[in-house]
């Protein structure tokens, strides 16, 4: 699935809309998950395809689509959740683009280190698919923005971000940020006031608050002549005597594209004329036009604005045409494969006194989602270019930088931590925030860091950090298991034989736990536990055979790695017991180890040949668990043998792994 346009983020904050799903079938969910897909209404696809997961908890593409729909939703942790699920049970690599996506998510969150690991997975992964191409060409790109991210952010801009507050910023999205001559414009769906209209029909309307008595005044809608009912308005920009308008005026196109077109209007006898949609070039029939900014270039007035009409690098570009003597435009000129690129650029503000395009991408080298960029005009051209830094940018989409007409403040639309939003999880609202200008220099854009071409993905450090991946590895056990009523602290049996045992008793453990239950309470009951066997113990079985299949890869290129095992003891035994039974477990471990692929890794075992690989394997004392939840009563083996919270704590795990 293709990332939302620049409209998701626009308007993002329209109302949830809640529905029943009843006793619908698994067809049906399925049915009405896709069809939410096609409207690409994202937030109704996962409310089904989450449903519809609960029927079947072991689909990994229901499980995939439902984390292809959050992403789009915005809603990153269940995202994160449901792709890291996926990376852990594809092991026929089905959905490769998880890890590319979970590197997106992780950056996100400002989790720089993680996302480059992610990307760097993605990396490994061949395909001669042609689309994939695109995809490790910005995997490459975000690998070197993840370590661009860090030196951005220790080295932060000297700005004072301050968001706008109160009256301006509320629950629901502000974007579009214009101050002229003290009137602050912006754009926002805000609750509808107006006497006799539908409440539930929410459009983006462009606002206005005056400068009064030191202080900013309640907002006031613009009249009907410029928000039009039944159309999302926004994006107001003013010729520079003030007397032209111009702004976007969409209709939805589904739930979550629009098409869009550039209006303009005139101030004559104390108010605006009726608007008129601009003619080509500036809007071109079946192509979006939106975004629009009006400034001087090469001594002539010029409007920058978005499209994806033809001609363009991909996506959403940066294009501008000339206002010609009589009121027309010239043809539409593309800003330049240097400030444009496959994905969205979205947002031009170009400064007459400057000569800087600022403008936000997500395609550019940032800090994660949109960032604000700035590239000089010169010799008729734009230069490649440079990201505005820490803290106007942040690891969340940053947008519609703009400058006062006085030259003394700067406003942007972000959707960053301190952000206001309805509802419990964080969206894709905006708020808008500012600094003043004399606080950051801006007349000659900072060189860029200093950073090395990309080297060659060496596939051992790759396959070292898939290794680093998947530890702590944790392994689980059926009760006393393996060889129950014994004292000893080794045994010949070989993990795989008891997870085999264990993984074939989940109907015995549903019928255990679920024993005396009834309805919807017995259900999740049998639902937990069937999620641990699913999520945990398989899980971790996965787990350990790709740790193995990697490591071997490793040690075959003479690489020397130390790994470290501990085993936990459970409340139900007494600690002495527990803790031979736990050794027992480590055993299984390691027979497992020495078995696989008919004794491969025996070899390196201690190995004192010299310029080849080597395995040492460390055991850390015997754990008692911390805080249980499980019970220690033997009479009551529901709680104490059969509950997730029981099985949960009979476990070893492959600690750590070093490599020398």
């Amino acid at each position: 699935m293709k990332e939302p346009l620049f409209l998701k983020i626009l308007f993002c904050c329209t109302l949830l809309v809640g529905f029943h799903a009843g006793a619908q079938s698994k067809r049906m969910l399925e049915y009405q998950a896709d069809l939410a897909v096609k409207r690409k209404d994202w937030h109704v696809a996962a409310q089904h395809y989450a449903r519809l997961l609960a029927r079947v908890t072991g689909s990994l593409r229901i499980r995939y689509q439902l984390a292809e729909v959050c992403r789009m939703d915005y809603d990153i942790d269940q995202a994160l959740r449901q792709y890291a699920y996926v990376v852990k049970k594809d092991e026929k690599s089905k959905y490769p683009l998880s890890n590319y996506w979970l590197g997106h998510l992780y950056k996100s969150k400002a989790q720089y280190v993680e996302a480059k690991k992610r990307f760097l997975v993605f990396l490994s992964f061949k395909s001669d698919k042609p689309e994939f191409q695109y995809f490790n060409t910005r995997a490459k790109m975000e690998v070197e923005a993840c370590d661009l991210a860090p030196q951005l952010m220790q080295k932060p801009v000297s700005v004072k971000m301050e968001s706008f507050g109160s009256p301006v910023n509320t629950k629901a999205s502000e974007f579009a940020p214009l101050e002229m001559d003290s009137v602050f414009y912006f754009s926002s769906m805000k609750t509808i006031e107006s006497k006799g209209e539908d409440p539930e029909i929410l459009n983006n309307r462009i606002y206005r608050s005056d400068y009064k008595n030191g202080k900013w005044q309640k907002v006031k809608a613009l009249d009907t002549s410029i928000n039009k009912p039944a159309f999302h308005n926004s994006n107001v920009t003013f010729s520079a005597d003030g007397k032209k308008m111009f702004f976007s005026r969409c209709m939805p196109k589904n739930e979550t594209e629009y098409n869009c077109d550039l209006y303009g209007a005139e101030w004559k006898n104390k108010k605006w004329e009726a608007e008129k949609k601009l003619a080509e070039p500036v809007n071109l029939p079946g192509y979006n036009s939106s975004m629009p900014q009006v400034s001087i270039l090469d001594g002539r007035q010029v409007l920058f604005f978005c499209s994806d009409r033809p001609g363009g690098q991909g996506g959403l570009d940066i294009w501008y045409c000339f206002r010609t003597d009589s009121g027309t435009y010239s043809p539409a000129i593309n800003a330049g494969n240097q400030v444009n690129t496959p994905e969205d650029e979205l947002s031009p503000w170009f400064s007459q006194k400057e000569k800087l395009l600022y403008f936000s991408s997500s395609y550019h080298k940032g800090l994660g989602g949109y960032d604000i960029f700035k590239s000089s005009y010169t010799n008729g051209g734009f230069t490649e270019p440079v990201n505005a830094g820490y803290p106007i940018n942040t690891s969340h989409n940053d947008m519609y930088y703009s400058v006062n007409k006085r030259s003394t403040r700067v406003y942007i639309s972000s959707n960053r931590q301190g952000t206001v939003f309805e509802g419990k999880k964080p969206c894709n609202c905006n708020d808008i925030y500012s600094f003043n200008i004399d606080t950051v220099k801006i007349k000659e854009p900072p060189k860029p860091p200093v950073i090395e071409p990309p080297k060659k993905v060496d596939t051992v450090v790759v396959m070292k950090e898939q290794l680093k991946l998947l530890v702590p590895l944790t392994l689980y056990f059926h009760n006393d298991e393996p060889d129950p009523h014994s004292r000893g602290i080794t045994t010949t049996r070989s993990y795989e034989s008891t997870f085999k045992e264990y993984e074939a008793m989940l109907p015995h453990y549903a019928d255990e736990y679920g024993r005396g239950l009834k309805g919807g309470v017995k259900e999740n009951a049998v639902n937990e536990i069937t999620t641990f066997f699913n999520d945990s113990l398989e899980s971790g079985f996965h787990n350990l055979q790709k740790f193995c299949a990697t490591l071997k890869k490793v040690l075959l290129n003479n690489e020397t790695v130390k790994i470290t095992l501990k085993g936990y003891c459970s409340p139900l035994a007494s600690t002495d017991y527990n803790i031979n039974l736990a050794k027992r477990r480590v055993s299984s471990l390691l027979n497992y180890i020495n078995q696989y692929d008919n004794g491969f890794f025996t070899h390196y075992l201690d190995n004192k040949t010299e310029k080849e690989g080597k395995l040492l394997i460390e055991e850390e004392d015997i754990g008692e668990l911390g805080t249980t939840h499980a019970s220690d009563d033997l009479k009551d083996k529901r709680n104490s043998v059969y509950s997730p919270h029981a099985a949960a704590e009979r476990k070893i795990q492959i600690l750590a792994i070093r490599f020398d």
